[in-house]
């Protein structure tokens, strides 16, 4: 592996990559930038591929397996902490609102990680097959990789042999987890439109008030997990935007909540689903209003390994980094990762690696403190170490591709 040759481009491309995010569906320079490194590395190019920002690069020497790579290129609205001379100040308008834009989920190194692993794959002259390095966009909507699947269809119809992916998360920089099966949860995305009679504040009694009721719909919620899923089920509801009234003296007409639901079993989300509809409904005919208004937004699937290519990557994984090769946890965060290899019904192996200071994360776990001293995806802290995390990602792609390479 010519990784130490590779070094310098991958820091310095994730350095501009972390001072430049960009929004979902927004990633413009960054697919640019993610297109034109491409070209220099060999690849055919295609951009715009899908309804986005879509980038695909395609590398083909030969009979042999065709194995998918994927990054995904968005960032978030999550103004970044000072910590790094090379932080994000972009900012950006979002639901109205001028906010920070930050890699706050560690997307750069996904990219960067990439892109060096694809220099280094292309200069080794000792595997046959096609290599497919997809830059996916909007990965925060889970939206990017459906939006994908036709563009992909034209470009590879003859379909894909394996999709490999990997994301970085509050671990020990340096290790390395895999699993088969299941590794992370669905989710799905309901929004709640609460219908009341406005008036005056002063004047409550004429009204039907809707904050009331949608704050009393967010209470009885949180009771599905704990009263509704049994203890061996895992699922969360988190009511993450309550959004009503314009003045203080002002009684509105509506209010508007959103849920974010997370199983990974599908009797489990459907029990979940339905209690959200009949807690929403049952509050707003015990309150004398209208039916509250429920629309589904985007759902994300179960990402759930292959258990022959998991346990293939796994023993592949051991070789290249012993010790540092660890059982992978599945999470309740989810993912739209899944998407891509399912425009073929094809095979995939999906694994995070650590990003954060060794010490720090072994302190912290001794003390009971994990939670609190390293930060969590989406954290305006979350920002990984350079190194080894760098190099550990890196490794990790080529080795991946390599493995199921011809």
């Amino acid at each position: 592996m010519t990784l130490e040759r590779h070094r310098p481009f991958i820091e310095d491309l994730y350095r501009e990559l972390h001072a430049h995010p960009e929004l979902s569906l927004r990633e413009h320079r960054t697919a640019a930038r993610m297109a034109e490194l491409l070209r220099e590395a060999g690849y055919e190019t295609h951009e715009q591929v899908g309804e986005s920002t879509g980038v695909v690069g395609i590398l083909r020497r030969g009979e042999g397996p065709t194995v998918l790579l994927r990054a995904d290129m968005d960032g978030l609205p999550v103004t970044e902490v000072e910590q790094v001379p090379y932080r994000s100040t972009e900012t950006d308008d979002w639901e109205g609102q001028r906010v920070g834009v930050m890699h706050a989920c560690g997307h750069d190194t996904h990219m960067a990680s990439l892109q060096g692993a694809l220099r280094v794959l292309a200069e080794q002259d000792d595997w046959s097959g096609t290599i497919v390095a997809v830059f996916q966009p909007a990965e925060e909507l889970i939206t990017g990789a459906l939006t994908m699947q036709e563009g992909l269809r034209e470009l590879l119809p003859d379909g894909i042999d394996i999709a490999l992916g990997q994301h970085v998360f509050p671990g020990a920089a340096g290790e390395v987890f895999t699993a088969p099966g299941p590794v992370m949860a669905g989710s799905d995305h309901v929004i709640v439109t609460v219908h009341g009679r406005g008036g005056h504040g002063s004047q409550p009694e004429k009204t039907i008030d809707p904050i009331v009721l949608a704050a009393s719909m967010v209470v009885r919620l949180q009771t599905i997990v704990s009263r509704e899923v049994a203890p061996s089920d895992r699922a969360v509801v988190t009511v993450g935007t309550f959004h009503a009234g314009t003045k203080q003296n002002i009684i509105p007409e509506h209010a508007r909540f959103e849920i974010n639901i997370r199983t990974f079993e599908q009797p489990v989300r459907d029990k979940v689903l339905a209690a959200i509809e009949r807690i929403v409904q049952g509050e707003a005919q015990a309150a004398g209003a209208p039916p509250a208004t429920i629309e589904a937004g985007p759902a994300a699937p179960l990402t759930i390994n292959d258990d022959a290519a998991a346990a293939k990557l796994g023993a592949a994984f051991d070789a290249e980094f012993g010790e540092q090769h660890l059982p992978q946890e599945p999470v309740l965060g989810s993912e739209d990762f899944s998407d891509l290899p399912a425009t073929w019904g094809a095979r995939y192996v999906y694994w995070v690696y650590g990003g954060f200071d060794p010490e720090t994360v072994a302190s912290a776990r001794e003390r009971g403190t994990f939670d609190v001293d390293v930060p969590s995806n989406h954290s305006p802290n979350f920002i990984p170490v350079m190194q080894p995390t760098l190099d550990t990602a890196t490794r990790a792609m080529v080795t991946a591709a390599r493995t199921f390479l011809g």
